[in-house]
């Protein structure tokens, strides 16, 4: 049974800064020891269940959080960054589940740890099909594509609350309550993993459940920028519709090439935004 594993960061439990999860620190470091130690449960509840091979996507900022020599034997990692498929890289139709680890709300969600959807710097908001999504609603796009379940998904309340969306029948376990968008109400990390742990075995067991992520046709890929000379760049790509000054659209049936649309927006508009 294979397992493909994505892993942010922000909602790993402990997690309220960027300070923890980015640059050159003693308090990176240690956050990065805390997501290798809930990625590590996800991986030993998932195979205490079954599950015998794991590819896992560094998914977050540089990409390289993750040191190989401390994952579970059984994983295969992806590092790195400039992924064509970006935090689903490796992804396809040999697996059985997807486990989304660390993951967080969107940056329209009222009250979410560390809120974003793929840049901060640039998108103000996005929607399929006229619901407000984060990363697990972009990345479904791919799992929908490659008809592979969402089985798992851990982070905070508000990750859990989008993800019903996408994943109704996943096991979502909250490991922390944000109070703000730097402040949570934190599990100790032990708790979290052997909830964690719990989860993916929870999660095999009922794989028979699972169903792979729908979405009504046509979909719908309404994005919002900040700045309305950033829509403007963004309909530089074929099949973008300006719909006002910062919003644009996609529309179509294939779900794959939709978010192969989307990260090409979200690196094209990286350097007006920085």
């Amino acid at each position: 049974m294979k397992i493909y594993i994505s892993t942010d960061f922000e909602g790993v439990s402990g997690i309220v800064a960027w300070e923890q999860i980015l640059g050159d620190s003693a308090e990176y470091a240690y956050g990065c020891s805390l997501l290798t130690d809930e990625l590590n449960a996800a991986m030993d509840g998932a195979a205490a269940a079954g599950a015998t091979s794991f590819v896992v996507n560094d998914s977050h900022a540089s990409m390289r959080n993750l040191k190989p020599r401390e994952l579970h034997q059984q994983a295969t990692l992806i590092s790195g960054a400039f992924k064509p498929l970006y935090m689903m890289q490796g992804l396809d139709s040999s697996f059985d589940a997807v486990f989304f680890i660390g993951y967080h709300g969107s940056i329209g969600h009222e009250r979410a740890i560390l809120s974003h959807s793929y840049n901060p710097k640039a998108i103000w908001e996005v929607k399929i099909n006229g619901t407000i999504v984060g990363e697990s609603g972009l990345n479904a796009l791919v799992a929908a594509h490659f008809n592979v379940p969402i089985a798992l998904v851990t982070g905070d309340a508000a990750t859990a609350e989008e993800a019903e969306w996408i994943a109704p029948a996943a096991e979502r376990i909250v490991v922390k309550e944000s109070i703000s968008r730097f402040a949570a109400t934190n599990l100790h990390p032990e708790v979290a993993c052997a909830r964690i742990r719990e989860g993916a075995a929870a999660a095999v067991r009922r794989l028979a459940e699972q169903q792979p992520p729908r979405f009504s046709d046509p979909i719908e890929l309404e994005v919002t920028f900040l700045t309305a000379d950033m829509a403007a760049m963004a309909c530089w790509i074929d099949g973008a519709t300006r719909l006002g000054p910062r919003t644009i659209q996609f529309r179509g049936s294939d779900s794959l090439g939709m978010f192969q649309r989307f990260v090409t927006v979200v690196n094209l508009t990286r350097g007006l935004a920085e």
